[in-house]
């Protein structure tokens, strides 16, 4: 009885084996007739995959729909002729009476693709067509970006949106180098160019500046529009009534953009502290300060610093130094080291004494390499001699202001060829 159900097991097995593979190659082969009567690649598209080649979006999906209802009967057809051979062999098992369960179970995930799906699936696959027409409802749904960017690292992002950024760069700002300022282009977009930007210019133009600096001012100093036009009048009145012409301050604003941000108790306070330092008259005062407006808008520290290097360390006397500023105000405002090197030059080098230097204060207000370099092109030369008492006597003033060719003609009798190769060798 055990053998005659061992062999019975192995037939059913045998069958079972059989008819599968059978059933796979009609499959596929009914599968394969399917896709060459379509004429579409054996490759499903799936999702919103878009459909290549010359074909238009018509002809794709109904090559597809046929695909698709074709895969569609030849499963249900799988499907049934599955279930009558597991009826067989429901019955096999049952007449042999053995206690058997096929490993082999019905394929039942195979679920045949709706028109409806294939219709979803290649709507998706043209939702981005631009050559689709579309209805109202979706086109009200179509999201679309504002006029003006939320964020941005430019500001040329804004410029075509912002009447006011438009209005600057017409009057010649460089916004590039306003936005390399921290929280000024947040500034500049929140004004309004009617009621900030263009009463400021109509200040400016009435007090005598000419328009075509507003760019540089504003490039400088844009707070200076956001400054209230009553502390802006107060300020220029306070100037005016130290004697400064309207001319004088139109110039002092056009060169320093910030005199006008400071208050009228600090530029009184500034002023004195000149007065007290430097010990001028109102005159001289007005005069420097005419000259070099910047020096009541920058910090106090390296003047009263430079103040002290020339008298201590350079030995020049008060009125000395008076001589020097009154000539030359770049001093006050010079680097230290600079400072320091040039004068360490004319008088330890070139033994030039500070009476010379007094006479020619603007040799304190060259470059150092020009200095040095023709300095030795005439210690070269045999020609280096600076005292007025002596023969060949070369002024500090040509030699640090004519220009290279007047130089080697007029003072070292040489060509611009030979100061040039003598360049090299340095």
């Amino acid at each position: 009885m055990a053998s005659c159900c061992t062999q019975l097991c192995l037939q059913c097995r045998r069958l079972l084996s059989s008819q599968m593979v059978a059933r796979t190659w009609r499959y596929s082969t009914q599968l394969g007739h399917c896709t060459t009567v379509t004429g579409l690649p054996p490759k499903i598209l799936n999702g919103p995959t878009v459909v290549r080649g010359d074909h238009t979006v018509a002809e794709a999906r109904q090559r597809w729909k046929q695909q698709m209802f074709c895969y569609s009967d030849f499963t249900a057809k799988h499907l049934a002729t599955e279930a009558k051979e597991d009826k067989d062999i429901e019955e096999l098992s049952r007449a042999v009476d053995v206690a058997y369960k096929s490993p082999l179970m019905p394929i039942r995930d195979a679920v045949p693709v709706t028109e409806s799906q294939i219709s979803l699936d290649l709507d998706a696959a043209t939702e981005f067509s631009a050559l689709e027409e579309i209805s109202d409802e979706e086109a009200v749904r179509i999201f679309v970006p504002s006029a003006m960017p939320p964020a941005s690292l430019s500001l040329r992002d804004y410029v075509d949106q912002s009447e006011t950024l438009s209005k600057l760069v017409q009057l010649g700002v460089n916004l590039w180098k306003l936005e390399q300022r921290p929280n000024v282009g947040s500034m500049l977009l929140r004004l309004n160019f009617n009621t900030d930007v263009a009463p400021r210019l109509l200040f400016l133009k009435e007090i005598g500046v000419d328009d075509s600096h507003f760019g540089n001012i504003i490039t400088r100093n844009p707070f200076i529009l956001t400054e209230s036009l009553e502390n802006l009048q107060a300020r220029v009145n306070y100037l005016k009534s130290k004697k400064f012409s309207s001319e004088t301050v139109a110039s002092m604003v056009s060169r320093a953009p910030y005199l006008l941000n400071f208050s009228v108790k600090r530029l009184d306070n500034r002023l004195g502290f000149f007065q007290q330092q430097l010990n001028f008259s109102a005159s001289n005062l007005r005069n420097i300060v005419a000259r070099l407006p910047r020096l009541l808008c920058g910090s106090l520290e390296p003047i009263k610093e430079n103040l002290k290097v020339c008298e201590i360390e350079f030995g020049f006397k008060e009125n000395e130094i008076q001589h020097i500023v009154l000539s030359v105000p770049k001093v006050l405002a010079a680097n230290k080291r600079k400072l320091t090197q040039i004068f360490d030059l004319l008088h330890n080098t070139m033994e030039v004494p500070h009476h010379l230097i007094v006479k020619f204060p603007q040799v304190l207000n060259s470059k150092y390499l020009r200095i040095r370099e023709r300095h030795l092109f005439l210690e070269y030369l045999g020609k280096a001699q600076y005292d007025p008492n002596l023969p060949n006597y070369i002024s500090l003033d040509r030699l640090v202001s004519l220009p290279d060719e007047a130089f080697c003609t007029e003072l070292a009798s040489a060509t611009l060829e030979d100061f040039h190769l003598f360049q090299k060798t340095l």
